[in-house]
């Protein structure tokens, strides 16, 4: 018996990025709410974590660097409930993030989500048609190097360069997810857990 796909029947998911300071504590959540079909923004938030945003890290510079409408200095207790009411009014019980593992194991609080690995499926040749045969790929297709955010946006968008910030990384993962033109059911091979 086939076991059901996660992605089924979403209409919505969510697409989040988190920074991190020197002792690998986050700093800010970005999160952005899109439509399964156009792929395009609903709706997007910032958390800065406070106190722990205060002892820096290695992107700090550009914290600030975001829209102030959408920008929130908030204690990771409500920054999480404030992300737990974004996806319940939305609807969503899906989050996409470039390298998921690194953001699930930082916020276990969203272990009951279903997590989806954008990285599994933008850097193999199979799935983004922007790899081209030049490039080193593992037999299996991903490229054996250069499949970051930054490296795989700039081969779908020319010229592009990553900000290290988490609420326009989310933006920019979702633009990954867009570029990339793949039905939502093809993200059933890249789920976390």
């Amino acid at each position: 018996m086939n076991e059901m796909n996660k992605l089924d029947g979403i209409k919505r998911f969510a697409v989040l990025d988190t920074e991190t300071t020197w002792t690998d504590e986050v700093m800010s959540i970005g999160i952005v709410i899109a439509d399964v079909e156009t792929k395009r923004e609903i709706r997007s938030e910032y958390y800065i974590i406070s106190p722990e945003y205060e002892s820096g890290g290695m992107f700090s510079n550009t914290l600030f660097d975001t829209p102030k409408k959408k920008t929130k200095v908030l204690s990771r207790e409500e920054a999480i409930e404030g992300i737990e009411s974004v996806l319940d009014e939305e609807a969503v019980s899906t989050i996409f993030a470039y390298n998921a593992s690194f953001d699930y194991r930082h916020l276990p609080e969203l272990a009951s989500y279903t997590w989806v690995d954008i990285m599994k499926i933008a850097a193999y040749k199979q799935y983004n048609r922007a790899i081209t045969d030049d490039m080193e790929c593992c037999l299996s297709g991903r490229l054996k190097r250069g499949y970051g955010v930054e490296q795989i946006l700039g081969m779908l968008k020319p010229r592009y360069r990553e900000t290290h910030n988490a609420y326009f990384d989310a933006i920019d993962e979702l633009e990954i997810v867009k570029l990339l033109e793949l039905d939502i059911d093809v993200y059933e091979n890249a789920i976390l857990n």
